[in-house]
């Protein structure tokens, strides 16, 4: 996938869900993944042609694992010119040190998101940007049906009223395998999560049930997402376009 093929999708979702208005302060979630630095290039490229004028940052949580070297995402993002936070934490000791969590996704992803959106705040930022892209929307709906017995997934734009912060998702029409050839195309500097948890999850699961199905019966996917676009999810925003 090229640059513009990006660009255009993100554009899609951004317009459909009006996810940026004008002036807004976007902090973007680095996780290091190939997802959240394919964000990181759209909202770049968006933002130098997009009508509504608005601000960038990039913010990444350390969770603490040795190992995990920011050096190349910091080097990238001087390049942007896009001004990068690194927040220090002990989460991933706390998690599998001191409460030796046997399912530790859950908590790590609450303890991640607090840290995220303290600091978010903290930045003057009013919207933070998560990389969700179509692959993950349809594996959430597969994990709420199968362990919660209810058809969900989650918004492309969701308002946290405690915080005063709004999520999107702006990545939400962008398929995982586009991603990943625009990763080889671009030769995005990704990180590798030392989590030892890493791959081995539900969501890991929902993954490979997906490809299975899609396998099995092709389109399956792009069905499943048209039913989440139609499917009157509540907390979805209408298409405005």
């Amino acid at each position: 996938m090229k640059l513009q093929q990006l660009l255009s999708y993100t554009r899609r979702a951004v317009d459909d869900y009006q996810l940026i208005d004008e002036g807004d302060n976007i902090a973007i979630g680095i996780s290091g993944g190939k997802d959240s630095l394919a964000l990181l290039y759209a909202l770049h490229g968006l933002k130098r042609f997009y009508p509504k004028k608005f601000q960038l940052q990039a913010i990444t949580v350390d969770l603490g694992f040795e190992g995990f070297d920011l050096s190349s995402i910091t080097k990238l993002c001087q390049e942007m010119k896009v001004p990068y936070t690194i927040v220090k934490t002990d989460i991933g000791k706390i998690i599998f040190e001191d409460r030796k969590e046997s399912s530790p996704c859950s908590l790590c992803a609450k303890m991640r998101k607090g840290a995220l959106n303290e600091k978010v705040k903290a930045m003057g930022c009013n919207k933070v940007a998560y990389a969700h892209h179509m692959d993950d929307i349809v594996e959430t709906m597969l994990l709420s049906m199968i362990f919660e017995g209810r058809f969900y997934s989650f918004s492309p734009k969701t308002y946290l009223d405690r915080m005063d912060l709004t999520v999107i998702r702006p990545m939400m029409y962008v398929k995982e395998a586009d991603v990943i050839g625009f990763q080889n195309k671009y030769n995005l500097p990704v990180v590798k999560s030392p989590c030892k948890a890493d791959g081995y999850t539900k969501r890991q699961y929902a993954k490979e049930l997906a490809a299975q199905l899609n396998r099995e019966h092709p389109g399956a996917k792009d069905r499943m997402f048209r039913a989440i676009l139609n499917g009157n999810i509540k907390g979805w925003p209408e298409k405005t376009v």
